[in-house]
């Protein structure tokens, strides 16, 4: 189904490859003007210019950052403001925290933080804060972060969540998800105007296990993707998301293939996830910073 998103901004990272280039054709070619975001100078160009060519007279910019720095990640939040009002925009309708790796081997980060954690949650924890008044200002502005079916029967201990020890690389991805949608519940609580989903893309045909694992992992991966899905499927349920004027959260906010469904009893636990957001803006230095809307 094609939505009408004229007159729309969105901001979708690791917009470069699978899910994220899916949503940002799929966006442009609905009207709105879409900001993808990228770690790579060429793949961004690639990216943005095979989109131009596609949806001619349509807009689309793509900035850059590597979303495992903080420092990074901070500096994107006041990139995206001067991008969009360059473009006419004072607001940002739709946040799409898209985002991930999945790592064969731990990995820290210049921050000393658990790569997988950091990029797949911490990231977007940031961007939503930072970009929160800008969300504020839309009519009817959303947050989306791509989450798993994986976060299921899923353990988190939070106290050792930027450092586990032992590392094992599926357990890193399947806590990362589970806070994804914790995440989101406690945007929901917070905030009082921006409403926050997560998304379950179901088992989609992408290269995110390839581009950090080898060996058993990677071969295991691979032959799982065979099985799936285009990108363009999860793609479609986030213009749903982002196109429809009234859902109601509180009947579901964890939405797989355009329909609301039961994430984990874990997921929608009060404490858990003010631990989480308390904890997250420890690591963040965001520490005392509420996230009301």
């Amino acid at each position: 189904m094609l939505y009408d998103l004229s007159g729309k901004s969105v901001v979708i990272t690791g917009a470069t490859s699978g899910i994220g280039l899916a949503a940002a054709h799929q966006f442009v070619k609905s009207g709105a003007f879409v900001i993808g975001v990228g770690r790579s100078k060429s793949r961004n160009e690639t990216a943005r210019n095979a989109i131009q060519v596609a949806y001619p007279g349509k807009f689309v910019d793509y900035l850059i950052a590597d979303l495992s720095i903080q420092k990074e990640v901070n500096a994107l939040a006041n990139e995206i403001p001067l991008l969009l009002e360059k473009h006419g925009f004072s607001q940002l309708d739709v946040l799409i925290n898209n985002a991930g790796v999945y790592l064969g081997r731990k990995q820290k980060t210049v921050d000393d933080i658990e790569t997988t954690f950091a990029v797949n949650h911490l990231a977007g924890f940031i961007l939503t804060n930072k970009l929160l008044n800008l969300l504020n200002k839309s009519e009817s502005g959303r947050v989306l972060s791509v989450s798993s079916y994986s976060h299921y029967t899923t353990p988190l201990t939070l106290d050792r969540i930027s450092n586990p020890w032992p590392y094992l690389s599926l357990l890193a991805y399947k806590r990362s998800k589970l806070c994804n949608v914790l995440f989101t519940y406690e945007c929901n609580r917070r905030f009082d105007k921006v409403l926050a989903f997560a998304v379950d893309p179901g088992l989609v045909n992408t290269s995110i296990a390839s581009k950090g694992s080898n060996g058993v992992s990677h071969w295991v991966w691979r032959k799982k993707r065979e099985n799936g899905t285009s990108p363009d499927v999860p793609a479609q349920t986030m213009l749903y998301l982002a196109y429809e004027p009234e859902i109601d959260t509180s009947k579901g906010f964890y939405f797989k293939d355009c329909a609301p469904k039961n994430p984990s009893r874990k997921s929608k636990s009060v404490e858990l996830a003010k631990e989480l957001w308390e904890k997250s803006s420890q690591l963040t230095g965001l520490k005392g910073f509420e996230g009301h809307s």
